[in-house]
């Protein structure tokens, strides 16, 4: 279940509060996203190392393994981003880009390519952010998916030229789970993640 509920790698639970964002007034032509996901773009093709920068003292999900993000597929209004841990393949972060706003949902995949059992999961921006972070409050689907996970809060925070980073918080937990990734050094391009054809 942790490997599940990691949000592609990340528990769904964390400690560090976030800004609460007001209602979106803008859609998706507010600044904030129409920044960030500018700058999300600006890395495509591009691969970053990763390192933890909080989890549990007991957390084996990620102690001494090689974390990497790759921004492998980028189209108009959709951006996929593998997170490979160690040789584990099998997590993509896939952001959308509608009209009120950005959608983050998490792709699991088994080493055959068929998805997991528990997939598809995540948040929707209810504003249009800011330039350097969008929040991703858990959808309805989330909530039928893995009741659980109803109150969680998924957040990127992009620096450019500096750092992505990836966190994942859930209300009334004191767990907190958050990784980030050094923009501004590129490292080698791995191997496509499961289900991939290319």
């Amino acid at each position: 279940m942790n490997k599940v509920l990691l949000s592609c790698g990340l528990f769904v639970v964390l400690v560090v509060a976030a800004p609460q964002q007001t209602a979106f007034a803008d859609n998706q032509s507010g600044t904030g996203t129409t920044v960030f996901w500018s700058e999300l773009r600006n890395l495509c093709g591009k691969a970053f190392a990763g390192t933890v920068v909080y989890a549990p003292p007991d957390d084996t999900m990620f102690k001494d393994k090689k974390l990497v993000m790759h921004v492998r597929s980028c189209e108009e209004n959709r951006i996929r981003i593998p997170f490979y841990v160690g040789a584990d393949r099998s997590r993509t972060w896939v952001l959308t880009k509608d009209t009120d706003g950005l959608v983050l949902k998490h792709d699991h995949r088994h080493e055959d390519g068929t998805p997991d059992k528990i997939t598809q999961y995540g948040g929707k921006t209810t504003s249009s952010g800011q330039p350097n972070r969008q929040m991703f409050p858990a959808d309805q689907q989330t909530a039928d998916i893995l009741p659980a996970a109803s109150s969680t809060v998924w957040w990127i925070d992009l620096d450019p030229g500096q750092h992505f980073t990836y966190n994942v918080r859930q209300l009334g937990t004191d767990k907190f789970y958050s990784i980030r990734f050094d923009l501004s050094k590129e490292v080698s391009k791995p191997d496509a993640p499961w289900g991939w054809k290319d």
